[in-house]
């Protein structure tokens, strides 16, 4: 049996509206490539670079419930914000985003990330300062690595101490997209 794209989106809206979707996604083209988008009753869940859901999605249906579902719809106010972003025309986000089943570490690292204006970078030790853990520039540099929602939560804006770029998941490449796009390089 077929199904109309038209009953499909139908049937998705119908999930969104009556609250039935712990996790709606969908992918968003941007100027940096497709992206997975991913937001939960609680806000955004997830940005990932790789659009093929698989292992990123089972994580949000273990952390936030298993009725994960592609909603469009679920992302509306994520995807503007981030054309509004790539357009040039936004510098902050006012996305709530999901940080739960993080350690307390690693929230209060993302907290501290999100300060880091726009158009500015830092490093991974200054980060560790910042959270009251000087000597942890490592597990910082972990805690970007694993970072959920790049882009929106700047892991692009951390550099190492000499200035140089470190990894980043999307490639560095869009890294340096991402820092020149802001005007920091």
């Amino acid at each position: 049996m077929t199904v109309s794209p038209d009953l499909d989106r139908r049937f998705r809206d119908a999930a969104a509206t009556l609250g039935l979707i712990d996790v709606g996604f969908d992918v968003v083209d941007t100027p940096i490539g497709d992206l997975l988008v991913a937001a939960s009753e609680r806000g955004l869940a997830t940005i990932s670079f790789d659009s093929d859901p698989g292992d990123r999605l089972e994580q949000l249906a273990r952390i936030a419930g298993p009725r994960v579902l592609r909603s469009p719809r679920s992302v509306d106010l994520a995807r503007r914000e981030l054309d509004e972003y790539f357009q040039g025309g936004r510098r902050s986000f006012d996305l709530t985003v999901d940080l739960r089943a993080l350690p307390p570490f690693t929230v209060s690292v993302l907290e501290e990330l999100a300060r880091v204006p726009y158009g500015e970078t830092t490093t991974y030790g200054e980060l560790a300062r910042r959270v009251g853990h000087p000597r942890a520039a490592r597990a910082v540099g972990t805690v970007m690595h694993h970072n959920r929602i790049p882009i929106v939560l700047p892991c692009h804006r951390v550099v190492g101490a000499t200035g140089d770029l470190t990894g980043y998941a999307g490639g560095l490449d869009i890294k340096q997209a991402l820092l020149e796009l802001e005007g920091a390089r």
